[in-house]
């Protein structure tokens, strides 16, 4: 089993993050294995919809793997890697098909991130939200407050920002974050009957409302104001206040 895993199942590509034992945290080779499945599945024209899930039901993703990413403490060491993470979530807020957060877990930090980058989110009823990345003195690095900017409500998304609240599933659903919370006893099977209904048309049909979707944002404006929040990040990401709270977390 790799760290990433891509099955088919009805024209559902299903992407899952399995690093279980992390937590499903991002490190490169995770990185470099979404590069490779966002492409298999954009070319694949039997794949109508991409879901990103996380293995078991403890977590979503719970961020980039610190436990590695600790080691890195310049602002060029860190501009790197935040690059590399910021270019998969590029692609994926542009894709062309219809994407899914399945939020089977807890989502926090670069999970609510990924989570944004997607078109929807629906999620299981015990899972907790939180884009906590203030708590250790670094900002969103993947460009997750652009896409959330872009998502939600200003005033709800600066506030889900600011706050590093952990959310509930309701209380993200209140404020839009969430599309639909499932709370049926098959989480799984409840997930696969609300996608049926988009999945039952013609792959063309969700490409081209998908089109007529990416066509209200200004391309070349969302990749500028990533860069700009990837900077900010890492310019954070060299400070002493960062590195202080990395250390108490990996003490934990």
């Amino acid at each position: 089993m790799g760290k990433v895993e891509l099955t088919r199942e009805s024209g559902i590509a299903w992407v899952t993050l399995n690093r279980p034992d992390k937590r499903n945290a991002i490190d490169f080779e995770v990185m470099e294995l979404l590069h490779q499945v966002l492409t298999e599945v954009e070319e694949n024209d039997d794949d109508k919809i991409l879901v990103i899930r996380g293995a078991g039901d403890q977590a979503f993703c719970s961020g980039g793997d610190l436990s590695i990413f600790h080691n890195l403490h310049t602002k060029e060491q860190a501009q790197e890697m935040l690059s590399k993470m910021g270019e998969v979530l590029f692609r994926l807020f542009f894709f062309p098909k219809p994407t899914v957060a399945v939020i089977n877990g807890s989502a926090v930090g670069g999970g609510c991130e990924i989570a944004s980058a997607c078109d929807f989110r629906i999620a299981a009823p015990h899972v907790k939200i939180g884009f906590v990345q203030g708590t250790l003195g670094i900002t969103t690095g993947w460009g997750g407050a652009t896409m959330l900017l872009q998502r939600l409500n200003q005033v709800e998304a600066m506030e889900m920002l600011l706050s590093c609240k952990r959310y509930s599933a309701d209380e993200a659903r209140d404020i839009g974050f969430i599309h639909r919370v499932m709370y049926e006893a098959d989480f799984s099977k409840g997930c696969c009957n609300w996608l049926s209904s988009f999945t039952k048309q013609s792959g063309g049909v969700l490409k081209a409302y998908k089109h007529r979707w990416c066509d209200q944002f200004d391309k070349e404006d969302i990749k500028r104001r990533m860069a700009k929040e990837i900077d900010e990040c890492s310019t954070l990401w060299a400070s002493d206040e960062h590195h202080e709270a990395v250390q108490r977390f990996l003490a934990k």
